[in-house]
């Protein structure tokens, strides 16, 4: 009789070890789909940022802050070489550590790591211990996996993560990881071109206007913010002609005198930027292109009254006669000068190609007669 009750119970305890082994391995295989979904939902929250209309700063920084939430790290960092050096493009670490955190390319305990393309995990043993490239904060961070970045084999700089527990990151899913450092590659390459427009954007000395890169940027985020927007470029057709004949100063003084005149009308919401050269941009955010015409047409009638007048005025040449230096007075003829516009206008439509819109603007200036002076639709 035992030894029947002993048998059975032998049976039951295999079921259940049987069954547990089940559903542990349904509970592995449910988490496996969960990280997988939660995976998936950072690359899209990743992309989202990417094309969003802000700052490559502020993009990074928002990435940095999802990594650090979905992720449940208490330290992420991400330093990039700009090219003349290493520089700290998101962090939530404070600012007397920084520099700390700009210089780990060059401490020992990353060099292989740096050479491989390969991660490098570190952590203390003991409280008393401080991670290597620690100079002050020991309390600050106990472990640490480090990721350098590469764009296309070339190493553009390093992610950090950090912790203040010890071996906080033994049971991370490098896999997963591996799939946010190259999500943080892919929006650091995606962005590299915008980050190139923020850096370059000038203001003009004569009228104070931002250049033509300003338009795909930061402005581009007040006319984004409208499906469509009315866009108008025009040129001073005679601008050669006044700086040949009355000088360079009076050409400078007539593009500034225009560009005030163009503030004094722009609302909030419109963008005005000084193109190239004699050429300008203005970008009616929200604004239907049959809308314009009346604006553009008293905007035209105002500039071309425009008149910069010099004086005649008495100056005093030196002139050689009969073998000798004299002076002598002249009377200088009075100059002026008056600008005549040409304009075109078109549709720019949210998501297309600001920049291929604005060529085939510049284009129908660059080739039209040199006398045609009007408003243009196209």
């Amino acid at each position: 009789m035992a030894v029947g009750v002993i048998i059975v119970l032998i049976v039951v305890i295999g079921v259940l070890v049987s069954y547990n082994i089940h559903i542990q391995k349904k509970i592995d295989s449910y988490n496996n789909i969960n990280q997988l979904i939660d995976q998936l939902t950072v690359l899209q929250d990743f992309m989202k940022i990417a094309g969003e209309e802000d700052s490559v700063e502020t993009k990074l920084n928002a990435i940095n802050d999802i990594v650090i939430e979905k992720y449940d790290i208490k330290y992420s960092t991400i330093v990039v070489f700009d090219g003349a050096e290493y520089v700290i493009k998101a962090t939530n670490v404070d600012k007397i550590h920084h520099e700390t955190l700009t210089n780990l390319g060059s401490e020992e305990i990353f060099q292989d790591s740096i050479r491989n393309a390969t991660p490098k995990y570190i952590t203390i043993e003991n409280e008393n211990e401080k991670l290597p490239y620690q100079k002050v904060e020991m309390g600050r961070a106990k472990s640490a996996m480090f990721f350098p970045l590469y764009i296309d084999n070339i190493y553009i700089g390093y992610w950090i993560m950090e912790s203040g527990r010890m071996h906080a990151f033994d049971k991370t899913n490098t896999t997963i990881i591996e799939v946010v450092k190259d999500n943080i590659i892919s929006v650091l390459s995606t962005m590299s071109y915008q980050d190139a427009m923020e850096n370059i954007i000038r203001v003009d000395k004569f009228t104070g206007l931002y250049s033509a890169e300003y338009l795909y940027s930061k402005g581009k985020k007040t006319f984004d913010k409208y499906p469509t927007s009315a866009i108008c470029m025009f040129k001073i057709i005679n601008i050669e002609d006044i700086n040949e004949k009355a000088g360079r100063n009076f050409g400078n003084d007539i593009i500034t005198e225009i560009s005030n005149i163009v503030k004094t009308k722009m609302a909030a919401q419109y963008v005005f930027v000084r193109y190239m050269g004699p050429k300008f941009a203005i970008v009616f955010s929200g604004v239907e292109e049959n809308s314009v015409d009346e604006f553009l047409k008293d905007l035209k009638n105002e500039i071309e009254e425009i008149e910069i007048i010099e004086e005649a005025s008495e100056k005093t040449v030196v002139k050689v006669l009969n073998g000798k230096k004299v002076k002598v007075k002249e009377l200088q003829e009075e100059k002026s000068a008056s600008p005549q516009l040409n304009f075109v206008v078109s549709t720019y439509y949210k998501g297309t190609g600001l920049e291929q819109l604005n060529k085939k603007l510049e284009e129908y200036l660059d080739s039209a007669d040199k006398n045609e002076s009007q408003i243009n639709y196209i």
